[in-house]
């Protein structure tokens, strides 16, 4: 087939399945994802991340309530990092913090501390604590990310895990996926 048949081809079946997509949408169908919420006091959504979370500051984890998770949630799960650093000419960013196993029944997590049964694995620095921003001075903001996941399990996983682990480990029990991102750029 030439080029132009593959393209002819291939266009053909993208829009058949954005027809169908429609179509099932129309329906009350398609995606059907779960409204699960992150919320905290502490700053707004996309707002400015307050000195005292952050590593020059006092350094504080953030308090966040959890809210409208599918039914089926066993635990959480949180990936903490900034998204504007790009480390050792790769794709990886600066992973400043991650925790596993928190009892869906907690409903979020406490200012400063977890709830029992929690484990926090290693950030950036191999460390097993959070690591709140630490961007330098510049001419922007720096974006970070709170990722919570829900899962259907608690997972098996050596506080000694990293972000790798953690994530292989998640494959097959996210039932919802939920983000809370912060700006946050050092005084200079």
């Amino acid at each position: 087939m030439s080029m132009r048949g593959w393209k002819a081809t291939a266009t053909l079946v993208m829009l058949a399945s954005f027809g169908a997509a429609e179509a099932t949408a129309q329906r009350g169908g398609g995606f059907q994802l779960a409204p699960l919420l992150m919320e905290t006091d502490a700053f707004p959504d996309g707002g400015l991340v307050p000195m005292k979370y952050a590593a020059r500051g006092e350094n504080v984890q953030p308090g966040f309530r959890f809210s409208n998770a599918p039914e089926g949630t066993v635990s959480y799960a949180i990936i903490f990092h900034d998204l504007d650093v790009a480390i050792g000419g790769g794709t990886g960013d600066v992973l400043h913090w991650l925790v596993w196993n928190i009892p869906a029944s907690a409903g979020g997590i406490p200012e400063g501390g977890l709830p029992e049964g929690s484990v926090q694995g290693r950030n950036l620095m191999g460390q097993n604590v959070y690591m709140g921003p630490a961007a330098p001075p510049g001419p922007r903001d720096h974006h970070y990310v709170f990722e919570l996941y829900a899962l259907n399990a608690t997972l098996d996983l050596p506080a000694t895990a990293g972000r790798d682990e953690l994530i292989a480990a998640m494959e097959g029990k996210v039932v919802a996926k939920a983000a809370y991102v912060g700006r946050f750029r050092g005084q200079g």
